[in-house]
């Protein structure tokens, strides 16, 4: 499947913000650790729960433009459906 280069774009993105949780993650476990365990633990839930919120945005609109291309190939063909059958009734 031929992708353009704003599709391309999109997934690199997506990965960079899988690579963005989980070393993020981490760093943030390691910034929080000095003021206890369960700090650390509960900050760097709350980063991961945003992160993932972002990460979940951006896999949307993935999802919602490749639906729309699929649309619109659908449509495509409905179109010549529909002209074929005009001209077969004519």
């Amino acid at each position: 499947m031929k992708q353009d280069a704003f599709t391309r774009l999109l997934h690199l993105l997506l990965g960079a913000s899988w690579a963005f949780v989980l070393l993020g993650a981490w760093l943030t476990f390691k910034s929080f650790i000095v003021f206890g365990f369960s700090t650390a633990v509960l900050v760097t839930f709350i980063y991961i729960f945003f992160a993932l919120f972002l990460v979940l945005a951006l896999d949307a609109f993935v999802t919602n433009k490749e639906r729309l291309q699929e649309a619109k190939k659908q449509t495509e063909v409905l179109e010549k459906i529909l002209e074929k059958l005009q001209n077969e009734s004519n």
